[in-house]
């Protein structure tokens, strides 16, 4: 009966695509899960960033090969050891007609450091921005900030005036379940427009008239799509009624890349997929373990990483398409040091001798959290780990759901054991290390908002704290890799999270569309084609 609904399932959502606008300038695109917010700063989640960075824009963007180019600011520039000069762009409107300035900048970086933000950690370094003009600006720093630029990419900045006439000047939150106009109404400068939005179900973009930049792009339309089911996604792709499927589902790597009438983009990301474990409560929430939590002891820790066979997940699950990691950054990354990146060895084994020496020789029970659509296979390595977990006495109960539920449980610490996955913003090591694995904000006074922010666990370890800051400050580049790499190698000591791998992607798209496909995973409609 299950099988029999998902069909029904499949057959009915597909007409429903079929009856999307056949312009040969739309295009007609479909992730797995949906956006979750229309707020830039209620989901610090990648998929989120890149589907509204074609509607919002940042001071710095990136190009097709991923360099900092000039967004809403034409150049920047330290002007202090603790003080970043940015001009802006003149002669910029956000898409309801009124100019971009200095004050939006001002108001923007106020509003994504207020609670509920979850993009706080995207400006930690910054302590005030400075008006100087109407189109200058000073970020003034906590501390010196080199790469300042590259961790910005991914704040995008809104309309002060916008916000406050209809009553979003505090932020939206997904983990906090606070909703306002932003959350399904958005305001940019960027390069296309909300025309609609029905979450779930679809939201339309079309062109801004008014975008500032050079239009490479010749769309007239962007429907966007959340099709959960792999079958039904690859179906429509190939019966022509959608042009891009994003991501191709593993099992159909082989077959698509035979298909004529499809063009299959297969590239790495630069995300890693890990495991964390609440290793700072007294007791589980959800565990039959009572007055006591296994995972504060580093024995069991490393017990559940020497259970895991990566290599059965890399063949079995992920079809060749992921490459197991020992680090939580891969190359791509800098800061990303190959002599640290080797798993401790899988051994059953010995897994089961750390249990009984730690106490837990019959094992114990545990909950674990896991999205079922936000990366590639997700579920089914959360499916993975559970058996090999059961092989040593630990049993799992496995709670899969859609990555908004999922972000909203996890974020507001409400777990005991999940899978997550990390792409840093900035492509540097720090940005890993100040949202991963670094000790909540909460937990540790003084602390920038949003240290720790993507640490439901609560690793904590006073050394990676302070070496995190050491590294956000050193400017020559081999000390600052020399802190990196001794802050990897004490959390892999540590056992704080378990990484498992970097995921490959794979786009699937029809012939006559055109697209770049970024180790990101952004989608950057700015440069998209329909022939």
């Amino acid at each position: 009966m299950r099988r029999l609904r998902s069909i029904c399932a499949m057959l009915a959502l597909v007409p429903a695509l079929a009856a999307a606008p056949a312009d040969a300038k739309t295009l007609r695109w479909a992730f797995q899960g949906d956006v979750n917010s229309l707020d830039p700063y209620a989901l610090n989640e990648t998929f989120t960033h890149g589907f509204l960075s074609n509607v919002y824009e940042g001071l710095v963007m990136r190009d097709k090969a991923l360099n900092l180019v000039p967004g809403l600011a034409l150049e920047w520039k330290s002007t202090a050891p603790t003080v970043w000069r940015f001009k802006l762009r003149p002669n910029v409107t956000f898409q309801d007609g009124s100019p971009f300035s200095a004050d939006d900048v001002v108001f923007s970086f106020q509003r994504v450091t207020k609670d509920g933000s979850d993009d706080a950690s995207l400006v930690a370094a910054v302590q005030e921005v400075r008006k100087v003009d109407a189109l200058t600006v000073d970020l003034v720093l906590r501390y010196p900030d080199p790469i300042l630029p590259q961790e910005i990419t991914s704040w995008l900045i809104m309309s002060k005036a916008w916000a406050e006439k209809n009553g979003a000047v505090d932020p939206s939150s997904t983990a906090k379940k606070i909703e306002n106009f932003a959350t399904r109404n958005a305001d940019g400068t960027g390069p296309f427009m909300v025309k609609s939005r029905e979450p779930g179900v679809k939201t339309v973009l079309v062109p801004n008239p008014h975008w500032w930049g050079k239009v490479e792009h010749n769309l007239t339309e962007v429907v966007f799509t959340p099709v959960a089911s792999d079958q039904t996604r690859v179906a429509a792709l190939l019966a022509g009624d959608l042009d891009l499927i994003d991501p191709v589902p593993l099992q159909d790597l082989d077959r698509l890349s035979k298909e004529k009438s499809i063009k299959l983009l297969q590239g790495p990301e630069l995300r890693t997929i890990f495991l964390g474990l609440d290793q700072y409560r007294d007791q589980l929430l959800y565990s039959n373990v009572k007055g006591k939590n296994p995972f504060k002891d580093r024995r069991v820790r490393l017990a559940v990483y020497q259970a895991i066979d990566i290599q059965a997940i890399k063949t079995r699950v992920m079809r060749g398409a992921s490459r197991p990691s020992g680090l939580m950054v891969g190359p791509g990354v800098n800061g990303y040091d190959a002599k640290i990146d080797q798993r401790y060895p899988y051994d059953p084994a010995a897994a089961k001798k750390l249990l009984a020496d730690a106490g837990y020789a019959d094992g114990f029970q545990v909950t674990m959290d896991c999205p079922n659509d936000r990366y590639i296979n997700d579920e089914r390595i959360c499916q993975a780990v559970v058996a090999m977990l059961a092989r040593i006495g630990i049993k799992v109960d496995l709670l899969a759901q859609t990555k908004a539920r999922y972000f909203q449980k996890i974020l507001s610490g409400d777990t005991s054991f999940y899978l997550l996955g990390w792409l840093p913003p900035s492509y540097d090591a720090h940005s890993t290390l100040f949202n991963v694995m670094d000790t909540p904000a909460a937990r540790a006074p003084g602390a920038p908002k949003g240290q720790g922010g993507y640490n439901p666990g609560g690793y904590s370890n006073p050394k990676v704290d302070a070496l995190t800051q050491q590294i956000a400050q050193e400017l020559d580049p081999a000390k600052r890799q020399a802190l990196i790499s001794e802050a990897f190698l004490l959390h892999k000591q540590d056992v704080g999270e378990i990484p498992l791998h970097q995921q490959a992607l794979a786009w699937g798209v029809r012939p006559n569309v055109h697209v770049e496909l970024r180790a990101d995973d952004y989608l950057d409609l700015r440069h998209a084609r329909v022939e």
